[in-house]
């Protein structure tokens, strides 16, 4: 065994929680552990005779290209997430949640704007590439009207939804803004993904060249541990662990890659593709889990934790070491890999722990949801295409029955209840059953063609109100 006091708590939450232990427990333990799970947590119930009282404040925290299992709440055989499997325990675990779209910057449009990407310009892009693309000021967005109902509103860590000078969260209704502007950065240069350096504080570049996960973290401890004379809401989007395929262990490793960005190769040595592997995977979602620890024990501290709507979710599915079973797919893609997201809501002021929840949601409602929990109102003039969850957490009400929506260049997809319809790239029709066939392998097209009409139809409709892509 290492000297503990000689290695980080990223190594030893490595050789404490991860590959070691599963080698170890063997498969049976993991599958014994799944079933402990299951076992422990109660379909979700709205606590009875809840009354409201004062406004909560709200902590959103994204992971960055997680996959749906990446967590050991959500059966990941080789990762240990113990913060947020806890957090899961005190609050809720939603096993059908899904992200706005199949890759970063759409889905931070749905999720900041209550309405489908493609609802305006800078939706379009998947994902955002160039200084011409982002989300219009002038846009409603969460933290404007939350702002407007008298919230203090920060975004820390990734933005992706537009550069400087046309495009920031401080001119979009957040008060306060520490991270990067892009989809992607070395974590230690800060070289993003225009090949230029990508970290700031408000709109001035910020120098630090520490493990970024580190500096956000330390940032997000900081927000939620002050005094704060109103309710807050926090957009905490860690990068991790979106590539490059680094640890704080990993400078010399970095150190090659931000030569690489230097010399020209911006896109390819960002993407890694001569490294990574599934351990360091691990210790990347490892150290996320804990940052997040972190930010949560800071949280607690500060005194706020019971009346703080705590919500962790992914942008979209998992990338090349993600770990995703039982569903298929992936990033960029809308089979259930590349939408469907791990995702926990935890308030103790309401929300009783232990519990499971299997109603489909996905990134737009967590707007609306949030806006009537703050008391703020949409702007009419942009109405929601999100539905506040509000009701069931609160009321017990039902979920509003409603059709969700994707569509990416080359996928479209609908859910209506357990029906999915899905065309692929090559412009085939697919129907799934998803709640007897999670991984998209039995296509019941064919056997149900009445019924593939009226999903492909109601696509349709709905996309015949949103903005074309272009010809490009």
């Amino acid at each position: 065994m290492p000297d503990i006091s000689r290695v980080s708590r990223r190594v030893f939450g490595g050789l404490v929680g991860g590959g070691a232990l599963t080698a170890v427990a063997g498969p049976a333990a993991v599958a014994s552990s799944a079933a402990a799970r299951d076992a422990a947590e109660r379909p979700f119930r709205a606590r009875s005779g809840y009354r409201p009282g004062r406004r909560p404040n709200f902590l959103f925290i994204l992971g960055d290209d997680m996959g749906w299992a990446d967590l050991s709440c959500y059966g990941a055989p080789h990762i240990r997430t113990p913060h947020l499997d806890r957090l899961a325990r005190q609050g809720v675990r939603f096993t059908d949640a899904y992200s706005g779209s199949a890759t970063c910057s759409p889905t931070r449009f749905s999720l900041y704007t209550g309405r489908y990407p493609g609802r305006t310009k800078g939706g379009l892009a998947e994902p955002i590439g160039s200084r011409t693309q982002g989300l219009d000021p002038h846009h409603p967005t969460v933290a404007s009207l939350l702002k407007q109902a008298g919230y203090a509103t920060a975004l820390i860590g990734k933005w992706h939804c537009g550069w400087l000078p046309d495009y920031s969260p401080t001119k979009s209704g957040w008060d306060e803004f520490f991270g990067n502007f892009g989809g992607a950065l070395e974590y230690f240069s800060k070289l993003g993904q225009l090949g230029d350096y990508d970290l700031y504080e408000g709109d001035a570049t910020y120098t630090d060249l520490r493990y970024y996960t580190t500096v956000l973290t330390e940032r997000a401890v900081d927000y939620v541990g002050r005094r704060h004379d109103r309710p807050w809401l926090l957009n905490l989007n860690f990068t991790t662990p979106h590539w490059p395929w680094l640890t704080e262990d990993d400078e010399e490793t970095a150190a090659g890659i931000a030569a690489k960005i230097r010399a020209g190769n911006v896109l390819g040595a960002l993407q890694h593709t001569d490294g990574g592997s599934v351990e360091k995977y691990r210790e990347m979602v490892e150290d996320l889990d804990a940052s997040i620890g972190e930010v949560l024990a800071a949280l607690r501290r500060s005194g706020q934790e019971e009346n703080t709507v705590v919500v962790f979710a992914s942008d979209n599915g998992g990338e090349r070491f993600s770990y995703q079973w039982p569903l298929s797919g992936g990033k960029s893609e809308l089979l259930e890999g590349g939408i469907r997201v791990p995702t926990v809501l935890r308030w103790p002021a309401a929300v009783d722990g232990h519990q499971v929840s299997r109603e489909p949601v996905y990134s737009p409602d967590w707007t609306a949801t949030l806006l009537e929990l703050g008391g703020a109102r949409p702007d009419p003039k942009y109405p929601l295409d999100g539905h506040s969850l509000a009701g069931y957490l609160l009321r017990g009400a039902d979920v509003p029955q409603r059709d969700l929506f994707w569509r990416v260049r080359g996928n479209r997809a609908l859910r209506r209840g357990g029906w999915k319809y899905y065309q692929d790239a090559q412009g085939k029709d697919h129907l799934y059953d998803l709640a007897a066939d999670a991984r998209e392998q039995a296509d019941l097209a064919a056997d149900r063609p009445a019924l593939l009409a009226e999903l492909k139809s109601a696509w349709e409709r709905i996309d015949g109100e949103l903005l074309p892509y272009s010809a490009a």
